[in-house]
């Protein structure tokens, strides 16, 4: 394991990890406040949300590009939320695998999937390492784990290996911000994000989040799993960038009071894909579960806005449907 040259160290106050800019983590108090609308108003009614009749556009995933990617292409194929089958220097990776239909401790019908799992668990290559960014339950999911438990390798930030050895999985490497590792002639480094962590009442920020930077052969893909946006983003782009492929969140941002320091909206993340010197970035986190107040196809119409108003094409930043595969 070595260090990266990154100006950020993960550390602790209270035996709870800290954010680099913005020290929150929502409580019970503050989660109540959001749930009864007595923060301030986005405007929005929030039941219509969760109508059954919202559908995402679905694309059959290339199973050609999948099973025939060069060494020297990065395929990247959006399976629905945060995970990518993510395909670079001859490794397959997946990234905060969720396959189930519930993101939920309790199968609650709030946090039912509602969109299907871009590929068929049977048509995925075997899988060679998994990249997990943190413990939340839309990120990190117990059956889908155990499904992959003969992948080779699983890469977690500090402190949420015990859980995945506890679920018998083998090969857990944890690293914390600026720590990376080879796995064969890829380089994969922990990257700080601004998010939090915690699957329960009492292990709030006990264990780290973190994003994480994938390099093959002088080509870089980076993943930032959930965050909101911080200042030093900027320092990061100038540090790691230019980066080939950003796999960018967009959803789950409303309220703004309660989830922006926890989430990019639209209008922020081309701000981050700015930020990162991303040659390209695709958007992820939206369209799969119901996490937040704002509708589910709301987050790409507000990209479209965005990047009209930053002059970026839509074959930079793309919007991919569910299942795509995208080949560079």
């Amino acid at each position: 394991m070595r260090t990266a040259p990154l100006p950020w160290k993960a550390w602790k106050k209270d035996g709870r990890f800290q954010n680099i800019e913005i020290d929150y983590m929502p409580g019970f108090l503050k989660v109540a406040q959001w749930k009864l609308g007595l923060g301030p108003s986005d405007g929005i009614n929030a039941e219509k949300f969760s109508a059954e009749t919202f559908t995402v556009e679905i694309a059959s995933p290339n199973l050609e590009a999948i099973r025939c990617a060069p060494a020297g292409a990065i395929v990247a194929t959006w399976l629905g939320h945060a995970t990518f089958l993510l395909q670079i220097g001859g490794r397959n990776y997946l990234t905060d695998p969720i396959f189930g239909t519930n993101c939920s401790p309790i199968p609650l019908r709030r946090f039912a999937r509602k969109s299907p799992l871009g590929i068929a668990t049977g048509d995925l290559p075997r899988i060679h390492t998994v990249l997990i960014s943190h413990n939340h339950y839309d990120h990190l999911d117990h059956d889908t784990l155990h499904s992959l438990r003969n992948a080779g390798r699983f890469f977690c930030p500090a402190g949420a290996g015990a859980l995945l050895r506890r679920w018998d999985l083998k090969s857990v490497h944890e690293l914390s911000w600026g720590e990376c590792a080879q796995d064969e002639q890829v380089r994969i480094t922990c990257l700080p994000t601004q998010h939090g962590s915690g699957r329960g009442l009492f292990d709030r920020n006990r264990t780290l989040w973190c994003g994480w930077l994938v390099e093959h052969a002088g080509r870089k893909v980076i993943f930032l799993g959930d965050t909101g946006y911080a200042s030093f983003f900027r320092d990061l782009g100038r540090i790691i960038g230019p980066i080939d492929l950003a796999l960018l969140p967009i959803g789950a941002y409303r309220p703004g009071w309660f989830m922006r320091p926890l989430h990019l909206n639209p209008f922020e993340a081309v701000q981050m894909h700015l930020d990162l010197c991303a040659r390209r970035s695709i958007a992820m986190h939206w369209g799969t579960f119901a996490l937040a107040d704002d509708p589910l196809d709301e987050p790409p119409r507000l990209l479209r806005d965005a990047m009209s108003a930053s002059e970026i094409t839509d074959d930079v930043f793309l919007i991919p449907r569910i299942g795509e595969t995208c080949v560079f």
